[in-house]
């Protein structure tokens, strides 16, 4: 019986459609197979290049906020240098024996009596709005320290 089943003519496949497609697909997928340790490799790579490379710019950008900071520690040490140096020359300055000096040489002395004098403040015209309204509209802008 096996004899007679060899010699018959082999029956046709039901759908090529199907083993066309899976024969591309089995191509790809070799293909693509042999290209598989290469991506993988190349992740990797780029992986441990991102790695490398933000360690590089965070120890950039720590040497230059350090820097920076150095720079700042500086100036105010100088600031404050001058800021003592001028402290110096202003109470030189307002030293009541060098007034004193200047005084006597301009010719001034002592009052005699001492009186006290009130001015008062000029008077100025006020214009009167046009739009009263408006000008009243515009109160609610005005800061509350300039009403003080």
């Amino acid at each position: 019986m096996l004899a007679p089943r060899l010699l018959e003519r082999p029956s046709r496949i039901p759908n090529p459609r199907t083993v066309r497609a899976a024969t591309k697909r089995r191509i790809v997928r070799n293909s693509r197979a042999r290209y598989e340790g290469v991506g993988r490799i190349m992740a990797s790579l780029m992986v441990v290049l991102a790695l490398l490379m933000s360690y590089v710019v965070l120890t950039s950008s720590f040497t230059g906020r350090s820097y920076a900071v150095a720079k700042a520690s500086a100036q105010r040490e100088a600031l404050q240098e001058e800021t003592m140096r001028l402290d110096d020359r202003l109470s030189s300055l307002r030293s009541d024996d060098r007034l004193a000096g200047l005084a006597a040489q301009m010719g001034m002395r002592e009052p005699q009596r001492f009186a006290v004098v009130r001015i008062e403040p000029p008077r100025i015209a006020r214009a009167r709005a046009r739009f009263p309204m408006l000008s009243s509209l515009a109160g609610f802008f005005v800061p509350a320290i300039a009403h003080e």
